[in-house]
């Protein structure tokens, strides 16, 4: 499992608010972007949609900026991540096409694994291009990567953004 730029990004830019000298301050995203040496732009795009999940606070205007909208006790790292990871599909036999409205999530994770049996039972041929690989209905494989991908979340879930900024004086040097 190997985690989007956008997730590390969006972790950074909660970890950047979190040790401020002054956690009520408000932050703006080039002050962040320019720790972190990251595109401006790309953070932009990450720093709206923490806002619109409510993890940070956005103040427009010419003395706006951001700031945590929860306690970093209140950010759990596995819900974060399943709410801003766009594809959990590790292989082909995850349904990571299905929208989230149709699809049976697993764990609450936005995959589903492709039952192939429903398909023969619909008297519809498998193909390789839609079930992807030509084990994929006897393959137990897929099992054991989805029992390896819950098993990353569960111990992201484990985990608040207070637990990974109990370092802040160093963090704070750091991003200075």
């Amino acid at each position: 499992m190997k985690l989007t730029n956008y997730s590390d990004y969006a972790l950074r830019s909660l970890i950047y608010l979190a040790v401020k000298p002054e956690p009520q301050a408000l932050a703006n995203i080039s002050d962040i972007a320019n720790s972190y040496d990251i595109s401006r732009s790309h953070l932009t795009k990450i720093i709206h949609q923490l806002g619109q999940l409510g993890y940070i606070e956005t103040i427009r205007g010419k003395n706006g900026g951001i700031r945590l909208a929860r306690a970093p006790e209140n950010i759990n790292l596995g819900i974060l991540i399943k709410q801003i990871e766009p594809d959990f599909a590790l292989v082909e036999c995850f349904a990571a096409t299905v929208p989230k409205t149709d699809a049976t999530t697993q764990q609450g994770l936005p995959i589903t694994l492709i039952d192939e049996t429903a398909d023969e039972i619909a008297n519809e041929p498998l193909s390789v291009t839609k079930q992807g690989c030509v084990i994929s209905p006897a393959c137990r494989l897929k099992g054991v990567f989805f029992e390896a991908l819950t098993a990353f979340v569960s111990v992201l879930e484990g985990y608040t953004l207070a637990d990974i900024i109990n370092n802040k004086i160093e963090l704070k040097a750091l991003l200075s």
